[in-house]
């Protein structure tokens, strides 16, 4: 199943998340049943990232945005058992300082930016700044307008510098999210991911959805396309992201670079010293 064709938000197209089931999980009906195409994806996506990294002229954008307890970290968890962390980092956008706040709202991101040969991974990302600004009354209609059509001219920006962005919006459902704040609850080690806003946040639901369809429909181009990933499975959700990721990167093309000396020449260098260090144990 090519999942970037059945998540992809066409560029112009309405998007109604409540049409979109996020319990699917597509021909599998179990993870134990999809564990042979989730190592097919590692093993494509482990292989694309090196030669992103030997190529050096493409780089990975990867954003993540979900509602509270969709898997952000959990998916990130997943994408870096499959890539050499040399090559690739994660950002985290949390609520903004005042020294951010000073300027532009995507003054803060664009250093993060990969350069050629990398991914990076935002968790979270300037999306907030259309997002949890306009549902809490931060900003105005035009205000949100503008930043949208900013967002579409900085992602240009990057395309037209050779990254590749992938946008991935984790689908849960508003019972899994209850569900997972229960696990944060009941297991010591998730509790320090509790926090008074997940629960205060839930009055929101009906108002961050209406924001990401929005959001997702304004700011879906074609050199940067948001995917509506199904999450209440986390497997299926790692399953589609790494596909999504892998199978892009290889219509990049990519290609391990020519050695940049003589090979023949270090091969008689290489030879010569084999011969002289066998001479030398000889001796000795």
């Amino acid at each position: 199943m090519d999942y970037r064709k059945a998540f992809r938000v066409d560029p112009d197209s309405k998007l109604k998340l409540d049409k979109i089931d996020p319990a699917y999980t597509g021909k599998h009906e179990s993870e134990q049943a999809a564990l042979e195409e989730i190592d097919a994806c590692k093993h494509k996506l482990t292989k694309q990232q090196g030669l992103l990294y030997a190529e050096h002229k493409h780089s990975v954008l990867v954003v993540l945005q979900a509602l509270d307890a969709g898997g952000k970290d959990g998916t990130i968890k997943h994408v870096f058992t499959s890539v050499n962390p040399q090559g690739t980092s994660v950002v985290g956008f949390k609520q903004p300082t005042s020294a951010e706040l000073a300027h532009d709202f995507l003054w803060r991101v664009h250093p993060h930016a990969p350069g050629k040969g990398e991914i990076a991974i935002f968790n979270r990302s300037f999306y907030e700044d259309v997002l949890v600004t306009r549902v809490h009354k931060m900003i105005d209609k035009a205000t949100w307008t503008a930043r949208c059509e900013r967002i579409r001219e900085f992602e240009t920006l990057l395309m037209e510098n050779g990254t590749t962005i992938l946008k991935f919006f984790l689908h849960i459902s508003k019972e899994e999210q209850l569900a997972r704040f229960a696990q944060r609850l009941e297991d010591p080690h998730r509790n320090w991911k509790i926090s008074e806003s997940d629960y205060t946040e839930r009055a929101f639901w009906d108002d961050y959805i209406e924001a990401f369809e929005d959001a997702i429909e304004a700011t879906s181009t074609k050199h940067a396309p948001w995917y509506v990933i199904p999450s209440n499975h986390k497997w299926f959700r790692n399953l589609a992201v790494s596909q999504i990721m892998a199978d892009t990167m290889e219509d990049l093309k990519l290609a391990y670079p020519k050695p940049t000396v003589d090979l023949d020449d270090i091969r008689r260098k290489y030879h010569a010293a084999v011969k002289e260090e066998k001479s030398g144990k000889k001796k000795a």
